[in-house]
């Protein structure tokens, strides 16, 4: 009895230690998971094709952790909420981004974040937050989609326009404006000599005209002085002057008429004076 109680107090005591070993084991396992990951949360609107539990998380293109869980937010069924186990001490900002991003060819995708700025603060879970939220941008695939059906309209209406601009009718057009424009450049190819020589003689007008410039300016000059002069003539002194000289050259046109008269009628007079004697009482 006594050797089958002592086996039953061995067995619980490495029962016991080794419980003991495994809840140490899970601890520090435990421990060491919780420090060697962060998490962060980011909400996708739309699709989430090729994303899924242990897909790739970059960090401007470097690998720094993987995708934890997915679930649709209860309040918008359009949004998926992605749960993020990014490695720590990688310094995402306020002003980081994520997005889907395809892989190559394979079909499948990965959650690619950009670095942010390095003034913004660091992103901290706001009140309420179990983990931080990282803003989400479109990836240049979802662009593409959004944008492919206007793309696809304006690819349409080029096409029309290119449809039309080759029909029969423009393309007969076109080949006579070539056509013409080959006998025009055939005709200049002639006359090239004749160009040479009058391209010559325009450069040479051209070195002339700042002589010539220069002598019309000169000339205003003294069309201006001219103007000055005649303005201070006009205003001064000169007009009165004048006006005299007018009024002189008159009075002496009236005296010589008057002398042209007596000479008419008495000629003698002027040589012999006047012989009449008038009567003279006694």
């Amino acid at each position: 009895m006594e050797t089958k109680a002592n086996y039953i107090a061995v067995g619980a005591f490495v029962l016991t230690f080794i419980l003991a070993l495994v809840i140490t084991v899970l601890w520090l396992a435990g421990a060491q998971y919780s420090h060697e990951y962060e998490y962060y949360r980011t909400n996708f609107h739309g699709a989430v094709t090729g994303l899924g539990k242990g897909t790739a998380v970059r960090y401007n293109g470097i690998d720094v952790g993987r995708v934890d869980t997915l679930e649709f937010d209860p309040h918008d069924p359009q949004v998926v909420i992605v749960t993020l186990q990014i490695q720590p001490g990688l310094g995402i900002r306020t002003d980081s981004v994520s997005s889907i991003e395809p892989q190559g060819l394979t079909g499948g995708s990965y959650v690619e974040i950009s670095g942010g700025t390095k003034d913004a603060p660091m992103l901290v879970a706001a009140p309420g937050q179990e983990f931080p939220v990282i803003k989400t941008a479109p990836s240049a695939l979802q662009q593409l989609t959004v944008g492919a059906p206007e793309l696809l309209a304006k690819l349409n209406t080029i096409a029309d326009r290119l449809t039309t601009l080759l029909s029969d009718e423009n393309q007969k057009h076109l080949s006579n404006s070539l056509a013409n424009l080959d006998k025009t450049t055939t005709a200049l190819a002639g006359h090239s000599g004749e160009m040479g020589t009058t391209l010559t003689n325009l450069a040479e007008a051209s070195k002339q005209l700042p002589g010539t410039v220069a002598t019309a300016n000169e000339s205003m000059k003294k069309i201006g002085k001219l103007a000055d002069d005649t303005d201070g003539f006009v205003r001064g002194d000169g007009l009165a002057q004048l006006a005299g000289l007018i009024a002189d050259t008159r009075r002496t046109v009236t005296s010589l008429n008057r002398l042209t008269e007596q000479l008419d009628r008495q000629p003698t007079k002027l040589i012999f004076g006047d012989r009449r004697k008038g009567y003279t009482p006694p």
